[in-house]
């Protein structure tokens, strides 16, 4: 997705989590064309524990031809962000860990969101998984209608070698922490010690939001945070908008 004639202001690849498809991020990725940036999903990562390496260096491959898949005549419009929902979120953040693999391509920033915990539980049946992620009649209708979503995946163990790198990983990249509050997989005193050792970081808690922050009913708020963070990218991480004075 790009914008229409619009210039284009920053390349965004969005990666989704576990059991999500490209279809997934559709809204998501609408709304942020529509602000004038081209916006490429692409499919959620390999969860291979027993191939660490080997599910890295694809994940990192994929990434690289969505990104060469963005360029014009004058190559791929900086600032490139990566945003990552769920797993997708974990394996961007550990493509920023020291001695990542080399052929990702370097993000100027990265949105994790709703990245999970390690104490995370299992949702039981599909609709107990919905109300795991969602509220959103919109987005609980995506998931239920794609018959390419893959229904109890937030089971999945996620490997501890990438939630170690995810959380302890010393990435100077700008990155922006999105989490809902109402989220179960999400452990927020962890996030909080890992946003607050990063150089240039910021967690954003969405308030009454569930583990598919990016597109429950807080969705169209969550879209202009990232809006927000994009827009600072521009201009040294300085906002263009401060509240001098309010009463709400």
């Amino acid at each position: 997705m790009g914008p229409v004639g619009l210039r284009t202001r920053a390349t965004v690849v969005v990666v989704p989590g576990r059991g999500e498809t490209r279809a997934t991020y559709a809204r998501l990725g609408a709304r942020l064309a529509a602000d004038a940036y081209r916006v490429r999903v692409v499919d959620a990562p390999d969860l291979d524990a027993g191939d660490p390496s080997g599910a890295s260096a694809r994940f990192a491959a994929r990434l690289a031809a969505a990104v060469d898949g963005t360029a014009a005549e004058d190559g791929t419009v900086r600032p490139l962000v990566l945003v990552g929902a769920d797993t997708g979120a974990a394996a961007v953040a550990a493509l920023l860990a020291p001695g990542a693999h080399p052929a990702a391509p370097a993000p100027d920033a990265v949105v994790l969101a709703g990245l999970p915990g390690r104490a995370a539980t299992a949702p039981g049946a599909w609709e107990d998984e919905l109300d795991v992620r969602t509220a959103c009649p919109v987005h609980r209708s995506t998931l239920t209608d794609d018959d390419r979503v893959r229904r109890g995946s937030l089971g999945d163990p996620v490997p501890d070698a990438l939630l170690d790198a995810a959380y302890g990983g010393a990435s100077a990249v700008p990155t922006l922490f999105l989490v809902g509050d109402a989220d179960p997989l999400a452990d927020l005193d962890a996030l909080l010690r890992t946003a607050t050792s990063l150089p240039r970081a910021r967690l954003s808690v969405v308030r009454g939001a569930h583990h598919d922050v990016l597109n429950d009913t807080q969705h169209r708020a969550v879209a202009a945070e990232i809006v927000s963070f994009l827009e600072a990218l521009r201009d040294a991480l300085v906002p263009a908008v401060a509240v001098r004075t309010s009463a709400w």
